[in-house]
This record gives structure tokens, C-alpha cells and sequence, in this order.
């Protein structure tokens, strides 16, 4: 339930995170179950935020274990269709537990549901495809051994930056395949081995492959097609959004970076904070108003979102922000600047 409702303002706040979001294809976005999404991991739980706010079904997320060791948080997760996936860093004795999420994933494909798996594993932010572990692999095959048609669909996620808000993001989809693609081995063993190799060579294709100092490349690979009368149009309401939301956004921005600035989950955590403050910030700017001035303008706040999407549809993306970190990360071995 609470997934559902999360889903109306997560899929209209898209619109405020991303400049320019693109799909290949939007055809699978409408698919049914049982279906995998296969997809690379560079941006922490944004990456799951997005594919889930997207389809049109609901998806139902794996995600690192050691986030579901609070009950309250555990239950909160499970309540948006969040499932834990334990790695042996999270503690051998956690391991056990990923028969029981396998086992809930198998009982949601019977029911023709969608199941969303990160096959790197771990999260990088970073503009290439990693080795993919078998954990995707162990997944659909034994789905296939219980007899459970379930599809993969392989997705490639890209983004322009993984620091700089009012992202450009391309998302590829590949084409979907299913159990015939590994009948020719026998073996538990060599239908794992045979279903990675397929998996990352259709994914492949799908991921961007830039160098992290390379700013050059990534400008011609998201090019910001904005054009020149469009910012014009919006230069004006672009400011007055910039100058409203300045005491919302820094304050998270640099709360965010202190937390999280050297991992992969700035992106991630930014976003989270930035959701779920910015309604208690609108009624706050209302009131503010009302006490201030009359209660009249405080309709004010209807138009606030719609100054804050003109800023972000009018900011020129900044391909160097990811350089400046990375360099920052090079100078310094412990990683702190």
C-alpha cells in the first residue's frame, strides 16, 4: 500500500531530478510478470527509485542486508517492496538468509510479478560494466529448474553525473530473453557459468563506457539539447527558483556530502532528504507567508514547483563536478580531502 502511494509523487518528482531523462524504448515498461530486470548498478538506491517509478507494475527491489538490520527500518523496506540480499562482507552468518529472499522472489514470479536485481553486485559510481556475480544467475536458473517461465530483461543505467543535481540520465533496455538461450548445457554449475556469459554480453552494450576523468566524452555522450529560446524563456522563473529552494537545497546538499560525499550513496541520500523535506518546506514557506504578509499569497507555493522544475530544465549540467571528486579521492589515499 505504502508503496503505491509513495509511487504517484516519486514518478512526478522525476521531472525535478533529471534535466533530460531518456529511454531507448518506453515497450517494457507496461511488461508483465514473471520478468527479472537484469540492470548495472552506478548510483546506489537511485538507480532501483528510478526503474521503479517508471513501470508501469509493481517492482520489487533487492538491496543490501545490512540496511534491513533495524526492524523498524526492515518493515518500512518491506513495505516498498524492498528485499534484503546479504554479501559475505555483511557476515557469513547473514548468508543464510538469501535462500529465504530467493524463495520470496520465486513465490512473486509464480504470482507473475516483477523482481528488480543490481547483477554487479556492488554499487561504483562509475561509467562502466563490472563483473557480474552469480547471484542474478543462481536466481533465474533456479526459477527455471521449479519450472517458472520467468523473462529477463537486461538494463543498462547511465548517468551524466553522479554529484550534480538535475541529472541527465539514459536508461537502455535490451531485448528480453528467457530459458531456451541455456538449454544446451546440463548442470546447475554450467547453466549458471553459461547464463553470466549471456547476461553480460547483452548488457554490455547497454552500459557507457567513459573514463571518469574524461568530461569531454561524457558532454558529447549526454549532450544537453536544451535550446536557446527555451532558456530564455526560462531564465526568469530559472532565477526565482534558484533563490527559493538555495535554503532548502545547500543545507541538505552539505549535510548529504559530510555523510556520504566519499561513497557511492550521495546521489541517493540527496534525493531522499530532498523528497521528503520538500512538502514540510512548502508549507513552511506558506506560513511563513501568512504571518508575514497576507494569506493570499501564500498560493505562492503552488507555483514554487513548477519555478523549481525551470531551474533545473535551464542549469547547464556540469560534466566536471565527478572529475573534481575523483581527483580529490586520488590526492588523498585514505579517500579524505
Amino acid at each position: 500500500m505504502l508503496y503505491r502511494i509513495i509511487k504517484i509523487p516519486a514518478r512526478l518528482a522525476l521531472h525535478f531530478y533529471c534535466k533530460i531523462l531518456r529511454l531507448n524504448t518506453r515497450r517494457y515498461l507496461s511488461e508483465k510478470g514473471p520478468l527479472l530486470l537484469a540492470v548495472n548498478h552506478p548510483d546506489s538506491f537511485l538507480d532501483a527509485i528510478i526503474l521503479s517509478t517508471l513501470f508501469n507494475e509493481p517492482v520489487h527491489s533487492l538491496a543490501r542486508g545490512d540496511v534491513f538490520k533495524n526492524k523498524k527500518a526492515a518493515a518500512l523496506l518491506h513495505s516498498i517492496n524492498m528485499l534484503p540480499v546479504y554479501r559475505l562482507r555483511e557476515g557469513a552468518e547473514n548468508l543464510q538468509e538469501n535462500y529465504n529472499t530467493f524463495a520470496a522472489c520465486r513465490e512473486i514470479f509464480r504470482k507473475s510479478g516483477v523482481v528488480l536485481i543490481f547483477s554487479e553486485g556492488l554499487c561504483e559510481n562509475e561509467w562502466h560494466l563490472r563483473n557480474l556475480m552469480k547471484g542474478t544467475a543462481r536466481l533465474v536458473v533456479g526459477a527455471w529448474e521449479e519450472g517458472i517461465p520467468v523473462r529477463v530483461l537486461p538494463i543498462g543505467l547511465n548517468y551524466h553525473s553522479f554529484r550534480d543535481f538535475g541529472k541527465i540520465v539514459d536508461i537502455n533496455f535490451g531485448e528480453i530473453f528467457n530459458e531456451k538461450e541455456i538449454r544446451q548445457v546440463e548442470g546447475f554449475g554450467e547453466k549458471i557459468n553459461l547464463f553470466n556469459q549471456k547476461l553480460s554480453s547483452v548488457l554490455k552494450p547497454l552500459v557507457y563506457e567513459i573514463d571518469k576523468e574524461d568530461n569531454q566524452k561524457r558532454a558529447q555522450v549526454f549532450p544537453d539539447n536544451t535550446s536557446k529560446t527555451t532558456k530564455i524563456m526560462l531564465a526568469l522563473p530559472a532565477i526565482l527558483g534558484w533563490l527559493l529552494h538555495a535554503p532548502l537545497y545547500f543545507p541538505l546538499q552539505k549535510f548529504a556530502l559530510k555523510k556520504c560525499g566519499k561513497t557511492g550513496h550521495f546521489d541517493s541520500v540527496l534525493t531522499g532528504l530532498l523528497f521528503f523535506s520538500y512538502p514540510l518546506y512548502l508549507l513552511l514557506f506558506a506560513l511563513i507567508i501568512m504571518l508575514l504578509a497576507s494569506p493570499v499569497y501564500s498560493l505562492w507555493i503552488f507555483l514554487m514547483p513548477l519555478l523549481a522544475w525551470s531551474y533545473v530544465k535551464f542549469k547547464t549540467p556540469d560534466y566536471c563536478f565527478d572529475f573534481k571528486y575523483y581527483r580529490q579521492k586520488k590526492s588523498h589515499p585514505t579517500g579524505m580531502a
